[in-house]
């Protein structure tokens, strides 16, 4: 191994140590939100809490989890991000399949008119519009269809088939197979990083987005978790949960509950159960994130 001079070695000293305190200063937030949804809120008013919670308790939960409507918001943003995720995905693919074959007519006219839609758009209100004639207000297809295709993700997509054999959907159309079976039998079955990759964009996009429901969506059992967690932040639905899950509690169960849980405790537990769930699967498709993003940053 090479020897590291004096100044090399300050040089990493600082490097590890700016990297450590990037760590924590992104990490902490995220901690800390978490430590105080496992303390008392009345506690938590006290302030001083950081690493560890001081008063630790499970009531802020409890009541999370007892109220239906954040029990539907997590049921219909979890339904959200599958469905949406897997059309987009598809339909994504599908598009960028047509734009990278050499024998589309027209291929560069369709890919500049799609460039196009990715700086300038029609704005909300003729959005809002066209939804409205379409029927799609209120109703569940409302937070999929609109992001059904992605033209950054289409991009990325058209890069990587571009890169592929050609001779392979040649061997496939001469033995009798259409577009759609080569791209579902052939294409993408070989290219799960950038399927992978892909997909975990458009879940994270789709668990994320609370604006989407806040516009279109006035039903509350099609309200997704970010949406009704908007509201919590904004509005006085802590106080009717409270009084929801105590209506059928002893007076003295009632009271300790009511010095238990605060606002802000209970808005620190609404967030970790808005969160975890798509922190969680980062983990299992890390092997592939790593190889769709080097995707074609090497050339033979």
């Amino acid at each position: 191994m090479m020897k590291l001079s004096r100044g090399d070695k300050v040089l990493q000293v600082i490097i590890y140590f700016l990297l450590i305190l990037l760590g924590f200063v992104t990490l902490y937030p995220f901690w800390n939100s978490l430590v105080i949804s496992f303390n008392t809120g009345a506690d938590t008013a006290f302030g001083g809490i950081t690493f560890w919670p001081r008063s630790p308790t499970l009531d802020n939960y409890e009541v999370v989890f007892h109220d239906s409507r954040i029990s539907q918001a997590f049921m219909v943003s979890v339904l959200r991000t599958i469905v949406g995720t897997i059309l987009s995905v598809l339909f994504t693919a599908i598009l960028a399949y047509g734009l990278s074959r050499q024998e589309l007519m027209g291929r560069k006219f369709f890919m500049v008119f799609c460039v196009i839609t990715m700086y300038f758009s029609g704005g909300l209100i003729p959005t809002y519009l066209l939804l409205r004639e379409f029927g799609m207000m209120d109703t569940f297809w409302v937070l999929v269809i609109p992001g059904l295709i992605s033209v950054y993700n289409m991009i990325i997509f058209r890069t990587f088939f571009l890169g592929l054999p050609a001779g392979l959907a040649e061997s496939a159309r001469i033995d009798g197979c259409n577009h759609i079976g080569v791209l579902i039998r052939i294409i993408l079955p070989i290219s799960g990083p950038v399927v992978a990759t892909l997909s975990l964009f458009t879940a994270v996009w789709h668990w994320n987005d609370w604006f989407s429901a806040s516009i279109y969506i006035n039903n509350p059992n099609l309200i997704p978790i970010q949406t009704l967690l908007k509201q919590i932040l904004n509005s006085n639905i802590v106080t009717d949960q409270l009084q929801s899950i105590g209506a059928n509690a002893a007076a003295q169960d009632r009271l300790a509950l009511m010095k238990s849980v605060t606002s802000k405790s209970l808005i620190m537990a609404t967030t970790m159960v808005a969160t975890l769930p798509i922190i969680m699967v980062y983990p299992f498709l890390q092997k592939y994130f790593v190889k769709g993003v080097l995707i074609g940053s090497l050339k033979e």
